[in-house]
């Protein structure tokens, strides 16, 4: 059992790797885009009105906010099946394992958030952006691991994998909390009478995907027209997924509807994501444009505060006997993978989107530029720390 454990476990972090390849390809793309004449089409294509009609109801947004607020509402249920997953049975089900994350994810949100309002607490529109570098962007850290290859050890995949997870729980929580407005009570009311009929389908056994869907469009198109942000339609209806059939022993329709999803999200949810949102352009932008305060709060809340708040917070646990590094892990391994996390690009992205898109103050381009500089800086720092650290060999 222990082995076929750990073959899903090194396939799903081979897909994750592969995805964040894609990611790098197709962001990449798009900064090329934006840098040339066709970013005219990029813009149109972007702003392509689609309106979906039935009766009264009616929802009509640029293609752009249906990628935002749509799709990645996909990429958070996926996240909410893994987070019950590996909160039942997987590496969080035991509290050893939970610590030393934990309290990396505490110190990775809270400094690069803090480092983020040194520069920005005196400007009422910009300070909204503090959530902006403390997200981790899981695929593309593990696309940069898999650069490393097999001397990379396993401990410290589920290690960054781990942290991601509590980063993910903390982005969820923060969007939930500060990027809501204009509430409408009664859509919010729909929605909330939606998560009783979803307890009561999980509670009967029922474990046909398409009630679970039904309703969770509805709880979808509710918080659209609430106010509180869609995307956590996502979350909300995966926790309702069952774990196991009763009448099928060892089959499980979280699991199973997990890895058909898998692929979706790396390959087209995301990518399609990191192409709408990546691209800016460079043309004409001073000096005075790129050291904004907005942009070098982000780049330098990734680029020190990940490393500052992960590193520091677990190395002080560790020192202190509060936690142990995994086995495998080094003090140099967690420092490069503190680097790493600072490769916040998918979730600051679309954090940003939310803090930014409704202010009236394009600040758009300032938090992309210093999210992709934050990134890239932090991506190469990891790796190199952790191409000189790790073993040459890798370790049995």
């Amino acid at each position: 059992m222990q082995n076929l454990n750990e073959s899903a476990i090194t396939r799903f972090l081979r897909m994750e790797s592969a995805g964040g390849v894609i990611l790098m390809i197709t962001a990449t793309l798009a900064i090329i885009i934006a840098n040339t004449p066709l970013i005219a089409y990029y813009s149109l294509l972007l702003d392509t009105p689609v309106e979906v009609r039935i009766g009264e109801l009616k929802i009509a947004k640029p293609l752009l906010l249906w990628i935002n607020d749509g799709l990645m509402a996909v990429f958070f249920f996926l996240v909410g099946l893994e987070l019950k997953r590996e909160v039942l049975e997987g590496e969080l089900s035991d509290p050893k394992n939970i610590v030393l994350p934990a309290i990396g994810a505490v110190g990775g949100m809270f400094i690069p958030a803090a480092i983020y309002l040194v520069f920005n607490i005196n400007d009422p529109v910009a300070v909204k952006g503090w959530a902006i570098p403390a997200a981790t962007d899981i695929a593309f850290a593990l696309g940069v691991l898999t650069l490393l290859g097999s001397r990379v050890p396993i401990s410290l995949k589920i290690f960054l994998t781990s942290l991601a997870i509590f980063d993910d729980i903390g982005a969820i929580i923060i969007i939930a909390l500060f990027y809501t407005s204009k509430i409408s009570l009664a859509a919010l009311i729909v929605a909330a009478i939606c998560l009783p009929i979803l307890f009561i389908m999980n509670r009967k056994g029922v474990v046909s995907r398409s009630p679970y869907f039904l309703v969770g469009l509805i709880v979808w198109v509710s918080l659209l027209k609430s106010g509180v942000h869609a995307t956590l339609a996502g979350v909300l209806m995966a926790l309702f997924i069952p774990l196991r059939d009763s009448n099928k022993p060892g089959s499980s329709p979280l699991k199973e509807l997990e890895h058909d999803l898998h692929s979706v999200v790396a390959f087209f949810v995301l990518p399609v994501f990191a192409f709408a949102n990546a691209g800016i352009s460079l043309v004409g932008v001073s000096p005075e444009v790129m050291l904004h305060d907005v942009p070098v709060g982000v780049a330098l809340g990734l680029f020190l505060g990940k490393p500052i708040g992960i590193f520091g917070l677990c190395g002080l646990a560790v020192v202190m006997g509060y936690a142990t590094l995994p086995k495998g892990m080094s003090m140099a391994s967690l420092f490069g993978v503190s680097a790493l996390c600072g490769i916040g690009f998918t979730m600051s992205l679309f954090v940003g989107s939310l803090a930014f898109e409704e202010t009236g103050v394009n600040l758009l381009f300032d938090e992309r530029l210093g999210i992709i500089v934050g990134s890239v800086a932090s991506g190469l720092v990891g790796y190199f720390v952790l191409n000189r650290y790790l073993p040459k060999t890798p370790e049995n």
